[in-house]
C-alpha cells in the first residue's frame, strides 16, 4: 500500500484541466469528416451536433460568428468535413469539437446551398408559371436595380439609346457581390415597387464566378422577386450562369445586354406596328361605311320609308301645334302669376316688409311649382292626344285595308262603285289591290255581274 505523503490527489477541475490542456496543444486545428447527427440551431445563432462514423461519434459545437459563414444548411445525414478544434467542456467532462468550417463531401458548399433553396422555393410554389407576370410591349421607364459603376448598366444604357432613345431609365444604386449585397438588392426592388414610377424591373450584374454572382442566390433576394408587383427580369452574368433570381423572376435573360433588347422595342418596329394597325383600322372604317351605305339606301329606296317619312311630317306639324298651344297656357299662368306677384308687392307698403317678404317668397315657391307640375301635366296631355291621333291615323288608313286583303274597284273615270247595280255588260273596271292593280270588265248581268280580268298587274306609284 502506498503511503499517505506519497499519493498525488487531482481534483476533478485539475484532472479536466490537464485534458483539455493537451487536447487543445495535440489538437489545435484538426480535420474530421463524417455524417451529421443530432443537429440542433439554438435561439443564440450557435450550432449544436454531432459527427459520427460506423464506431465512434464526436460532439460539436459551431458558434454563431462562424455559423454565418457557412453558405449551405447543415441537416441530419449530411455528409461533412469540419475544421476546428479538440477542447473539453469542462462542466459536463466531454470533449468535443469547436467547428470553424464545414464543407459538404461530394459536393461544393455553394452548389449544395443553391441546390437545397431551389427545392425549398420550388416546394413552395414561387418559380410557377402561373405567378409569371407579363412583360409590358411598350414601356415607358425602365428601373434598373444593378452597380452605378459596372459594365452592365453601361451595356444596357447603350442597347437602349440604339434601340429607342425616347424610353426613360432610373437606376438604383446596388452593390452586386460582397457583404450586404443581397441586402441593397431587395432594398432597391422594394423602392420601385413602393414609388411605383417605372414600367419594368432589371436586376443583375455582369459574369464573374459562382461566389460574384452569389448575392442573386440569396432567399431574400428571391423572395422580394416574387413578391414585386413590376414584371422583373433577371441579367445575371453569363448565358451559362444560372441563379435563384433567374428562377423567381418572370423573365430570365441570358445576359443585361439581352435584358435591354427584350425590354426595348426598335422604334423602327413601332413605327411599322402603328402604320400596320392604322391600315388595318382604314380598311374595316371603309368596309363598314360601304355597308352601311347600301343599306340606308336599301331603306331609303322601300315603300315603307316613304310612307313612314309622310307620317313623320304630318306628326311634326302636329307637335308644333301642340306645343303653340302649350306656350300660349303658360304666358296665361304666367300673367295670372304676375297679376298676384303685383298684389303682394302692394301690400307691402301697408304691412310688415320683412313679414310679406318672407310670404311672397313662400308663395313663390308654391307657384313655381304649381307651374312645373301644371306644364307637366299638359305635355303628357299633349303626347298621350298624339299617340292616340297617331294610333287613329294609322289605322284609318287606305292601305292599312288593302293590306288586310280587300280591294278598290274603279271606273275608267275614276269613280268608286260600291254597288253593282251601278255597272253595265262590258263595262271597263280597275280592282286596286295592295301592291298593283287589275283591268277588268263587266260580262254578265248588272244585278250579277261577272267581272273578266283582262290585263296584267302594274306597279302602284305613291307620291309624298
Amino acid at each position: 500500500m502506498t503511503p499517505k505523503s506519497d499519493r498525488k490527489v487531482y481534483t476533478v477541475s485539475e484532472i479536466t484541466g490537464r485534458i483539455k490542456g493537451l487536447l487543445e496543444a495535440e489538437f489545435a486545428s484538426v480535420w474530421v469528416e463524417g455524417e451529421i447527427s443530432n443537429f440542433t440551431r439554438a435561439a443564440s445563432g450557435h450550432l449544436y451536433f454531432t459527427i459520427k462514423d460506423d464506431s465512434a461519434q464526436l460532439r460539436c459545437v459551431c458558434f454563431r460568428t462562424y455559423a454565418r459563414g457557412i453558405r449551405f444548411r447543415l441537416e441530419d445525414g449530411l455528409k461533412v468535413v469540419a475544421r476546428g478544434s479538440l477542447s473539453i467542456y469542462e462542466r459536463r467532462g466531454e470533449y468535443q469539437l469547436y467547428v470553424e468550417v464545414v464543407e459538404p463531401i461530394g459536393i461544393g458548399a455553394l452548389q449544395l446551398a443553391f441546390e437545397q433553396l431551389k427545392a425549398k422555393l420550388q416546394a413552395e410554389g414561387l418559380f410557377e408559371t402561373s405567378r409569371k407576370k407579363p412583360l409590358p410591349m411598350y414601356p415607358n421607364t425602365i428601373g434598373v436595380v444593378t452597380s452605378p459603376t459596372g459594365a452592365a448598366i453601361q451595356d444596357i444604357l447603350r442597347i437602349l439609346k440604339r434601340r429607342n432613345e425616347s424610353i426613360n431609365v432610373l437606376v438604383y444604386p446596388a452593390k452586386v457581390q460582397g457583404e450586404g449585397a443581397a441586402q441593397e438588392i431587395v432594398e432597391g426592388i422594394q423602392y420601385f415597387n413602393r414609388e411605383q414610377n417605372v414600367d419594368v424591373l432589371i436586376v443583375g450584374r455582369g459574369g464573374g464566378s459562382i461566389e460574384d454572382l452569389w448575392a442573386f442566390n440569396e432567399e431574400p433576394v428571391a423572395r422580394a422577386i416574387a413578391a414585386s408587383k413590376i414584371p422583373v427580369i433577371s441579367a445575371v452574368g453569363h448565358e451559362i450562369d444560372f441563379t435563384i433570381a433567374d428562377f423567381a423572376a418572370d423573365l430570365r435573360a441570358p445576359t443585361p445586354s439581352a435584358a435591354a433588347e427584350i425590354v426595348a422595342s426598335a422604334k423602327d418596329e413601332i413605327s411599322k406596328h402603328v402604320l400596320r394597325l392604322s391600315a388595318q383600322m382604314a380598311n374595316s372604317l371603309t368596309l363598314l361605311l360601304s355597308r352601311s351605305r347600301r343599306t340606308l339606301l336599301e331603306l331609303t329606296g322601300s315603300r315603307g320609308f316613304s310612307v313612314a317619312h309622310s307620317r313623320l311630317k304630318e306628326f311634326r306639324q302636329f307637335f308644333d301645334e301642340l306645343a303653340f298651344k302649350l306656350s300660349l297656357g303658360m304666358q296665361d299662368i304666367m300673367r295670372e302669376r304676375r297679376g298676384e306677384l303685383q298684389l303682394l308687392r302692394n301690400r307691402v307698403v301697408f304691412f310688415d316688409l320683412k313679414k310679406l317678404i318672407r310670404m311672397a317668397v313662400l308663395r313663390l315657391d308654391q307657384l313655381e311649382k304649381e307651374v312645373g307640375a301644371g306644364f307637366r301635366t299638359r305635355f303628357l296631355a299633349a303626347r298621350n292626344s298624339l299617340m292616340v291621333v297617331g294610333g287613329k291615323l294609322e289605322s284609318m288608313s287606305p292601305i292599312k285595308v288593302l293590306e288586310r286583303g280587300y280591294a278598290i274597284v274603279k271606273t275608267e273615270s275614276g269613280v268608286i262603285l260600291n254597288d253593282a247595280k251601278g255597272v253595265s255588260v262590258g263595262t271597263p273596271l280597275f280592282i286596286q289591290l295592295w301592291q298593283g292593280y287589275l283591268k277588268a270588265r263587266v260580262t254578265g248581268p248588272s244585278s250579277h255581274p261577272q267581272v273578266e280580268v283582262a290585263a296584267q298587274q302594274a306597279a302602284l306609284k305613291f307620291e309624298e
